[in-house]
């Protein structure tokens, strides 16, 4: 994260010798990035977070990816998919996925498993509900509309007070606000439309008591569950710049302008060979002729995936597309906003649409989640005649 924090206990020196109230060592752990040359911090905790007593190899179950063809725009409804009494871990539907990211929907009803992704970030949007994620960090109270960065082996679980409907992306190495927000020294910018007082970190330690306990590790290798001598949560105080943190979307402050403005002054993250876009209610366009609506582009470069959370979508009037549902125009093809949506935005002064955008610079292949709540009809309306129109 891009500022220091402190919570907890700690020494005043760093490596340093720092005692239990009966005379024992605190074992420090350094968590850090690339290699020593990036984002630390340094937690303390009562036990060696190394002692573990097991490992077994756990089956990969997500399922695989087939690419977009024929070649395609898609949209994808997530509340046709269904759990039974899912967690927000192990009950992930895979959607979408390349080498760089894996995008998938849950909705969670039950505590997940203590889980590490040791191969890259995650970021968790919470569509709807309420819960807590429980980090060895200490715990983020979460809820709609909240981004939550967890960095590359952070030990957490999802703990939901009501069905927590996530959308969650699995990179495959660090996820962060866009560098061109961000000052020399880390600090957001004052053109950044979100800066350090719309980010939540952990205030607290979390401390919990066990032994024999299980953690569910994703690593570049697949999946293998530690069983750790004490519970991993046994943190009594840290500091650096790398935790988990939590933003709204609410808080994002929209750039707008005389004319249309283009997708990157919605950008709110940055990963690796891919954005993440934040649409938010705002006032729009204000010179006398200009058009809302977006105007017809091609993605040279990307795949553009938009989830429609929120609101009323203006330039998807008539596609069938609602809340909760997904379009996915690929590389290749050129979109825009559906027929009819231009002359009816016209003289608009503001629009009440919220989304998340994922943009990918690789191609986007679909998860059975997305095979299994396909809109067929979806690439033939801006013709309003196809194979599944006639």
């Amino acid at each position: 994260m891009a500022y220091y924090r402190q919570v907890g206990e700690i020494p005043r020196k760093r490596h340093t010798q720092f005692r239990t109230p009966d005379g024992g060592l605190y074992a420090e752990e350094l968590m850090g990035v690339e290699g020593f040359s990036a984002d630390s911090a340094l937690l303390y905790h009562r036990h060696l977070p190394t002692a573990i007593v097991d490992a077994v190899t756990v089956e990969d179950d997500r399922g695989g990816l087939v690419p977009n063809l024929p070649l395609k725009p898609r949209h994808f409804r997530t509340p046709d998919l269904t759990w039974d009494k899912a967690d927000a871990v192990t009950g992930r539907r895979t959607l979408f996925g390349n080498p760089d990211v894996t995008i998938g929907f849950v909705v969670a009803t039950e505590p997940s498993p203590l889980y590490r992704n040791a191969a890259g970030d995650e970021l968790l949007y919470v569509q709807s509900g309420e819960g807590v994620v429980e980090t060895i960090y200490g715990a983020l109270t979460v809820g709609e509309g909240d981004y939550v960065v967890l960095p590359t082996s952070c030990t957490y679980r999802v703990v939901p007070d009501s069905p927590l409907s996530l959308l969650v992306l699995e990179a495959g190495g660090h996820i962060g606000p866009p560098k061109r927000y961000l000052s020399k020294q880390g600090q957001f910018l004052e053109h950044s439309p979100y800066c350090e007082r719309d980010v939540r970190g952990p205030t607290e330690p979390l401390l919990v008591d066990g032994e024999d306990v299980d953690v569910l590790v994703r690593h570049r290798a697949g999946l293998t569950r530690f069983t750790y001598a004490n519970h991993p949560f046994d943190v009594v105080g840290w500091d650096g710049h790398l935790y988990p943190w939590v933003f709204n979307i609410a808080d994002f402050e929209p750039i707008t302008g005389r004319v249309h403005q283009p997708p990157p002054v919605h950008q709110t993250f940055e990963g690796p060979n891919f954005v993440v876009c934040s649409f938010v209610p705002r006032k729009v366009d204000y010179h006398p002729l200009s058009i809302p609506v977006p105007y017809n582009h091609a993605n040279v470069d990307s795949d553009e995936l938009l989830f429609y959370v929120g609101g009323d979508y203006e330039a998807r009037k008539g596609s069938g597309i609602k809340l909760g549902s997904l379009s996915l125009h690929p590389a290749g093809c050129t979109h825009g906003p559906q027929p009819g949506a231009v002359e009816a935005s016209l003289g608009a002064e503001r629009f009440e649409e919220l989304a998340v955008m994922v943009d990918t610079f690789r191609p986007l292949d679909l998860g059975e989640a997305a095979l299994s709540s396909e809109d067929p009809r979806y690439a033939w309306t801006w013709a309003r005649r196809g194979p599944d129109l006639d």
